[in-house]
């Protein structure tokens, strides 16, 4: 004989408690850049038409650089997001990361952008202004912060000394 009291799971009143992982900041904070940087980037692909059918006075090459730089940080992004909880650093250090990277793959993008339109490499000072200006730009607000940001990414890896 069965008992009155014993329902079916999908019966009985279970509380409703959704699960809600925990999100550090930075992770969201990266995550949410990601998202932009992937709009921003698909977008871009307009621009790239745009400077191949001459409708732009832009660099076609270049307009695709922006293009694929944008898709590839968001990846970037995603990639530290992600790793952030395997890695040694508290809240302060994961959002000086973030920002490192969130910095230089934004910049990456602009820059690159504005580089099509100025039709410059940007790739060494050879005395022409507006090629110095990127190669300036790229170096403080791109390669930098990507290396630095790197660099700690890598070193965040390492196991923390045992006391």
């Amino acid at each position: 004989m069965r008992n009155a009291s014993a329902r079916p799971l999908s019966e009985a009143a279970v509380p409703e408690s959704p699960v809600v992982p925990l999100v550090q900041p930075a992770a969201r904070l990266m995550a949410h850049a990601a998202a932009w940087l992937m709009l921003v980037g698909l977008l871009t692909g307009g621009y790239v038409s745009a400077a191949m059918t001459g409708k732009v006075p832009a660099d076609p090459q270049m307009a695709l650089a922006a293009h694929l730089n944008a898709l590839m940080g968001t990846f970037f992004l995603l990639g530290v997001a992600w790793t952030l909880p395997m890695l040694r650093y508290g809240p302060v250090g994961q959002r000086r990361l973030a920002w490192a990277v969130i910095v230089a793959n934004w910049a990456n993008w602009g820059i690159t952008c504005v580089k099509a339109w100025l039709r410059v490499s940007g790739v060494d000072f050879i005395g022409q202004p507006a090629n110095d200006a990127v190669f300036g730009a790229l170096t403080v607000s791109v390669v930098l912060p990507a290396l630095i940001a790197a660099g700690a990414w890598v070193y965040g890896f390492r196991r923390s000394e045992a006391r």
